[in-house]
């Protein structure tokens, strides 16, 4: 009897599902709100005149066979928006990596070493003013060649963010932990892995997610000018052929595109930054 009743207790009760469900559409309704005025005032202001771009029934209706099939490959630069937003991640996640491993090493140097960080915050202060294209030029007469040219925009663009945030972890790790390393003769080593790197990681993943974001911003830019596959591209060869709602399409692939890569590294700081630190 005992073994029939905790083989009931194990089934799937429906029930147990509705708190969750009701959850996820209290969430779900302002945004789907929000999203029903905004098309609605889309559509009255194409409607009316206002502005001259196609309206929301037009566009899907511009764009279907793009919609339905965004892995469709012609051939050179006839390519699907799934495939070209997959050539644009893949010159981002080049750029990108790079990015963090030397934002992150020049960081800890900054924020460990007083010279080197009188002696490099002034120049990095003032090259990260610069606006991600203007490096494009530089980059092209550099390398000669658009990929190298444009992962290097990423790469510029991403790496302030990431050292900046990095130094600034590391100065403020407490005069405590400091002290107890002395205390207990820390070496250099023990140093870093056990007090250093656990104490920056809620700066240096602040870092990556703003780089990350500024990295998906740069290529989409970088792409215009510099041609080939990616999303870049692909909204400045509509614009030359005046298929406007392709451009609004691809628009909404990369914010939404730019909105998971967020999430996605947001995602892993949970996995990797304690939650007392948060």
């Amino acid at each position: 009897m005992t073994a029939q009743l905790s083989r009931s207790d194990r089934r799937f009760n429906p029930q147990s599902l509705m708190p969750w469900v009701g959850k996820t559409v209290r969430k779900l309704i302002p945004p789907i709100v929000a999203i029903a005025i905004f098309l609605v005032i889309w559509q009255a202001l194409t409607t009316a005149g206002v502005i001259s771009l196609p309206s929301p029934a037009q566009t899907i209706q511009d764009t279907w066979e793009l919609i339905v099939n965004p892995l469709y490959d012609n051939g050179g630069t006839d390519k699907g928006l799934l495939l070209q937003i997959w050539a644009s991640l893949g010159r981002v996640g080049i750029g990108f990596t790079l990015a963090t491993i030397v934002g992150i090493g020049l960081g800890i140097l900054m924020g460990t070493s007083r010279f080197m960080h009188e002696a490099l915050d002034p120049i990095f202060q003032v090259l990260r003013t610069v606006p991600p294209l203007a490096w494009l030029p530089l980059s092209l007469a550099a390398f000669q060649q658009t990929q190298p040219s444009a992962i290097f925009v990423i790469f510029i663009t991403a790496v302030w963010p990431i050292i900046i945030n990095t130094a600034e972890g590391v100065r403020q790790i407490p005069q405590d932990y400091n002290n107890v390393a002395k205390v207990l003769r820390l070496s250099k080593p023990e140093y870093f892995l056990t007090i250093l790197i656990p104490a920056t990681v809620p700066y240096i993943f602040t870092g990556l997610r703003i780089g990350v974001g500024l990295s998906w911003l740069a290529i989409v830019a970088a792409e215009m000018l510099t041609g080939g596959v990616g999303i870049g591209f692909f909204i400045w060869d509509a614009w030359n052929s005046s298929r406007i709602s392709d451009i609004i399409v691809a628009l909404l692939y990369i914010g939404i595109v730019g909105f998971l890569l967020d999430r996605l590294v947001g995602w892993v700081s949970t996995l990797v930054v304690p939650q007392e630190q948060k």
